[in-house]
């Protein structure tokens, strides 16, 4: 009895290995139904492909796509682009030209989706990067003296160029005693007179520029002391002549200047010239 019931189990064990085996073995050779439905086709039946892998705002960049003639529904979408719209352009082919957003710097990913003929999804992606319009500089701030020398007393015109959102704009240098204040106009100009001081010495000063606080250009002053603030230039001291070389010329008198080399003495002719002069 034991030796049948022991038969009997075994038998029973191998039928239930075997039935659980057939059906997982078919599961695997016939695909579900779902599984059929709507496989994703990024790879093989669908491709998406861009004129220029990156570029600035505004720019036009064309889209090419490649799907199974018949496809429906295909439609490009990405934040790097603004208003893509496809048109067919023969069998299996469609485009588009699409303008670059205006979006931050960076890379962002393209999409394609869509529906095949057979009605299975389609996918496919592309990157762009975007890059920014390069924002020009600033324009560099400048300084302008009226004239680039003066005398104690003289006055100098100064014009400084600065963005228009700077606010305050000065010079200082020593040929004018220190700083100098100028006044803006609200769009970037500021003019002062600077007044040569009335101490210097001849020689360069520099003339230090600021704007907004911070110095951005020095440029070189000459100052002559003496002359006053008239313009009019100093005079150089000429060297005066020894005594053995002061000598009256010929119907002059005596200038300092040298003479020539032989000079004759004035005689009666001489003085009558000299009277007839006179009168």
């Amino acid at each position: 009895m034991r030796k049948a019931v022991t038969l009997a189990a075994v038998a029973l064990t191998s039928t239930l290995a075997l039935g659980a085996a057939a059906p997982a073995f078919a599961a695997t050779t016939s695909p579900s139904p779902s599984a059929s439905q709507s496989p994703d086709r990024s790879d093989s039946s669908a491709s998406l492909a861009l004129s220029a892998a990156s570029g600035k705002p505004g720019e036009a960049v064309k889209v090419t796509v490649k799907a199974p003639k018949g496809s429906t529904a295909l439609s490009v979408s990405s934040k790097a682009l603004a208003d893509v719209r496809l048109s067919p352009a023969g069998e299996g082919t469609w485009t588009g030209t699409a303008k670059m957003a205006e979006v931050a710097d960076g890379t962002y990913g393209v999409s394609l989706t869509g529906s095949g003929p057979d009605g299975a999804k389609l996918r496919a992606t592309a990157q762009l990067t975007v890059k920014a319009a390069v924002t020009p500089p600033a324009p560099v701030s400048s300084l302008k003296l009226s004239k680039d020398s003066g005398r104690p007393g003289d006055k100098i015109g100064v014009t400084v160029k600065t963005a228009a959102d700077v606010r305050s704009a000065y010079i200082s240098s020593d040929a004018f005693g220190g700083r100098v204040d100028l006044s803006g106009d609200g769009h970037g100009t500021w003019t002062g007179t600077a007044v040569v001081a009335k101490g210097v010495k001849t020689g360069y000063y520099g003339v230090h520029a600021f704007a907004g606080g911070k110095e951005f250009d020095t440029v070189k002053f000459s100052t002559e002391a003496g002359g006053g603030g008239g313009g009019t230039p100093d005079v150089k001291p000429v060297t005066p002549l020894k005594p053995d070389e002061h000598k009256k010329p010929k119907g002059s008198v005596n200038t300092g200047q040298a003479p020539a080399d032989t000079a004759a003495p004035a005689g009666p002719t001489d003085a009558a010239e000299a009277t007839n002069t006179r009168g």
